[in-house]
Order: C-alpha cells, then sequence, then structure tokens
C-alpha cells in the first residue's frame, strides 16, 4: 500500500488550516506528507503546495483531501486533475464523503469523481449568485457593501488639514471622513511635502 499525500488549502490569510490538518492526520496522513496552501484561490488551476503534493505522489499513493472544493472550482479543473492522477496510476479520498477512496483509475471511480467535480462547480455557481443577488439588493436598499473605502482627493485632505489647524480635533476631523487618523496624518505629511 502507498502513502497518504494530505492536501489542504484556505483561500484567504485570516482563515486557517487547522481543522483541515487535523483532519488529514486523523486519517492517517503522517504530518511529513502534508501540504497546505494558504491564501490560494481554489479558482486557480495549481499552486505551490497542490504542485509539490501531486510531484510527491507515486503509483499507488493516495492524495488526502477534506473536501473536493480543496482542489479546484470548475469541473474542467477537476477532470485535467482526474488525469493527471491516472498518469500517476495515485488514487485520491475526500473525507467530507464517508471516508470512502475514490479510485479514479476505475471506471466507477472515474464516474463518481466527475459527479462530484459537477456537483462541486453547480455548488460554487450557486453560492456566487446568491452573493451576486444579496450585493444587488443591498445596492439598491442604498446600503454599505463594506471593501476598499474611496480615496480621498487632495483638496479633501488640505480642508481636513484646515479644521485640524483651526483647532478641530484631529480624530474627530478622521471619523467624519471614516478615515483612519493614521491615513489623515501620513495623507497630510505627503501634501506638506508636495
Amino acid at each position: 500500500m502507498g502513502k497518504l499525500i494530505g492536501y489542504a488549502r484556505v483561500s484567504t490569510k485570516q482563515q486557517s488550516t487547522n481543522r483541515q490538518a487535523a483532519d488529514l492526520i486523523e486519517a492517517r496522513a503522517r504530518w511529513d506528507d502534508l501540504y497546505i496552501d494558504k491564501a490560494v484561490s481554489g479558482a486557480r488551476a495549481s499552486s505551490p503546495e497542490f504542485d509539490l503534493a501531486i510531484d510527491a505522489l507515486e503509483a499507488g499513493d493516495t492524495l488526502v483531501i477534506t473536501t473536493l472544493d480543496r482542489l479546484a472550482r470548475s469541473t474542467q479543473n477537476m477532470l485535467a486533475f482526474a488525469e493527471q492522477l491516472r498518469g500517476k496510476g495515485a488514487g485520491l479520498r475526500v473525507l467530507n464523503l464517508g471516508g470512502g477512496d475514490v479510485d479514479t483509475r476505475t471506471p466507477m471511480g472515474a464516474m463518481v469523481f466527475t459527479v462530484m467535480a459537477a456537483l462541486a462547480q453547480m455548488e460554487f455557481d450557486i453560492k456566487r449568485e446568491r452573493v451576486g443577488d444579496s450585493v444587488s439588493k443591498r445596492r439598491a436598499a442604498g446600503k454599505d457593501l463594506g471593501g476598499r473605502r474611496k480615496t480621498f482627493t487632495d483638496s479633501q485632505i488640505r480642508s481636513a488639514a484646515v479644521l485640524v489647524g483651526q483647532g478641530e480635533p484631529i480624530a474627530q476631523v478622521a471619523k467624519d471622513l471614516k478615515i483612519s487618523r493614521a491615513t489623515l496624518y501620513r495623507r497630510m505629511s505627503l501634501l506638506d511635502q508636495a
């Protein structure tokens, strides 16, 4: 029996791979055989640690992941990955499918993988559609969408500097502009240098 190669991925720096790593260790993948990508989108077809995990696979080995969406978001990328596994003579085990092995070398395993890849893409597309609907509704209602704040013009910063120069507390001016004090100080100093 070959090795179990574990792979985990999170899309942002704020997310943690601790739960995925614990599940992979519990599934008997060795710590030395874990490959973890942080802040890597699932929309990409490859990533640094994923590529290393694939390179580490040999005939008879099994790649272990916690959920199918850790591999890719599109059916096309997942099917290309299945072909890559087939070429290496390796299998795939997805823990959220009851811990069963999906052997992409067999006709049944290839079919199950293809169906699961299509379902994963459908789930992603539905989620994206819901987010889009939510953003549209919030925008129509005039609600804040979050995200990066608008940039301020030099004129706005000059006006803020005038207020501060007239004795207005910088904390209040920054609050009124919805900008941090540090950013306001920095922008005012840049204007002084110009």
